[in-house]
């Protein structure tokens, strides 16, 4: 072989070594390559992956407060339902057809406002609620309207039919409007002047059913208060109709999370002074929220039915009583009382005494009375020495009514010249016979019991600047009085203004309102 040929071999072995190594590196890189893209592809899908899972958890939370939030919504509405049935066994003689007509006229001004809304573009339970949130707030709307309409008649109308239709439309509008309230995602301590102004509304109008039904008329009074509520609702129709012109769908939403036009609209909202006057036919406070027990009686002891009778005998000797029988005991939860039946010159009598201590906590007669032969002072005196042979000492007389013969009186116990209203007792006495007929004493046997009355922080005449010029004071005095479950000390001020006659109490500590009454027919200090 040539050296040339030689040669020749091995430049062509040494080629070939160099392009295998060549290859051999390219395929090396090439494998970096692919493995360098198959970490980046595995953990961009593990990114993803991440991603998704995020999503589908902040899903799952929104879903779970949505959830949330219309198991509340629907809870308030049965709420709602159960308030709005004991209403209706409350109401006189249309409970039923006042449920169902509510129940359309709600369904009817839904479909009608629904109308109006172009948000359908809205997805799942969250649109829902705010496309019931501005339903219902149109819906308010509308309503108020109505009530400012027939409120406006209510004014003028003189006709017992028609006074009994607007009266009835202005009972159900009430009901309706509080539905609509209730349902605005808005929280209740916003609402609690407008949601206590039409539940007092509702409650008068279905007072003046009543009245209208049964005098074929309406008091003064109760006039005063149309024009009141006609006043209060005219505030209420202009604060929402600026509050629908500054609302949007934005609004809507910043409302259900509790903030934005509606939530401050709401907020800032005060008016009107809903507290109307209750009227009052026999004496402020004449109905005592009472107490479970009797604090007066501890100690003492159960008295025997034969003890019962000797009671008897000896308060009610000058009725001619000479024989009582003890026929059982009648059992409460805040006393236990020993019924006794008696027979005297004036027919028959029953009464109850506690059967611990021995109390008289009522008695009833019942022969009527026809003739007028002693005047109101007369009849004063006979029940305080009535009393006082009872025992309840220290009574002072704080109302006193006619009624055709019968004098009625309310007496409370004095502490020191304070008239406590909690420990009230009501008394009747016959106008032609000049004997107590009635007593009621229950308030104060639970309420009644030692207490240490704080002095005023204020002076009378610091309350009294409080009142309105117009208001004509005709008596004053300090009284300790039943307010939402609790005894407040209060400055008692009974005066006229405008030719009606009110009683009005300013606490004694801040000289604020604390309650407020109108005379219907006529009361005596």
């Amino acid at each position: 072989m040539s050296e040339k040929k030689v040669s020749s071999g091995a430049e062509k072995a040494e080629e070939l070594s160099v392009k295998h190594k060549k290859q051999g590196a390219e395929g090396k890189a090439q494998g970096a390559e692919m493995d360098a893209h198959d970490e980046n592809a595995k953990s961009s899908r593990e990114k993803e992956s991440l991603k998704q899972a995020k999503a589908e958890a902040a899903k799952a939370k929104k879903e779970a407060r949505l959830n949330a939030e219309s198991a509340e919504h629907e809870r308030k509405l049965k709420e709602r339902a159960e308030r709005g049935e004991n209403k209706k066994q409350r109401a006189p003689g249309f409970g039923g057809w006042l449920a169902a007509t509510i129940a359309l006229g709600v369904t009817t001004l839904t479909l009608g406002t629904m109308l109006t809304f172009g948000w359908l573009n809205m997805n799942n339970m969250e649109a829902g609620r705010a496309s019931d949130a501005s339903h219902s707030l149109y819906e308010l709307n509308a309503i108020v309207d109505n009530l400012d309409a027939n409120l406006s008649k209510a004014r003028i109308a003189s006709s017992k039919g028609d006074r009994a239709k607007i009266f009835t439309d202005i009972a159900l509008e009430s009901e309706m409007a509080e539905g609509a309230l209730e349902r605005l995602p808005v929280a209740g301590e916003l609402t609690r002047s407008i949601t206590s102004f039409i539940n007092k509304m509702g409650e008068s109008a279905q007072n003046m059913i009543v009245s209208v039904a049964r005098e074929g008329d309406i008091s003064s009074s109760q006039q005063a208060s149309i024009e009141y509520m006609y006043e209060c609702n005219a505030k209420l129709k202009q604060f929402l109709n600026e509050l629908i012109d500054s609302c949007d769908e934005k609004a809507i939403y910043e409302a259900l999370a509790g903030k934005g036009a509606m939530y401050e609209g709401f907020e800032g909202y005060t008016d009107p002074a809903v507290e109307t006057p209750r009227e009052i036919y026999d004496g402020p406070f004449a109905e005592n929220t009472q107490k479970t027990n009797a604090k007066a009686l501890d100690g003492l002891e159960e008295i025997t039915p034969e003890r019962a009778e000797e009671l008897a005998i000896q308060y009610f000797a000058d009725y001619g009583v000479t024989q009582a029988d003890c026929t059982g005991e009648a059992v409460a939860k805040q006393l236990v009382c020993l019924n006794v039946q008696m027979t005297g010159d004036d027919g028959e009598y029953f009464a109850q005494f506690s059967k611990q201590g021995g109390k008289l906590v009522m008695f009833d007669s019942f022969k009527e009375c026809s003739e007028h032969k002693f005047d109101m002072q007369q009849c004063k005196d006979i029940a305080e020495r009535f009393l006082s042979a009872a025992g309840y000492d220290n009574m002072m007389c704080v109302w006193a009514s006619e009624s055709g013969t019968t004098c009625n009186l309310n007496y409370v116990y004095s502490d020191n010249g304070t008239a406590v209203y909690p420990d009230m007792v009501k008394i009747k006495v016959c106008e032609e016979r000049g004997r107590v007929t009635g007593i009621e004493a229950l308030p104060y046997v639970l309420n009644h019991t030692e207490r240490n009355l704080d002095g005023a922080a204020i002076s009378k005449a610091q309350a009294e600047a409080k009142l309105g010029k117009e208001f004509n004071v005709t008596s004053s005095m300090l009284a300790l009085i039943p307010e939402d479950g609790k005894e407040v000390l209060a400055y008692e001020f009974c005066g006229t203004y405008g030719g009606r006659t009110y009683y009005v109490y300013l606490s004694a500590e801040t000289g604020e309102e604390v309650a407020i009454f109108t005379v219907v027919g006529s009361g005596l200090m």
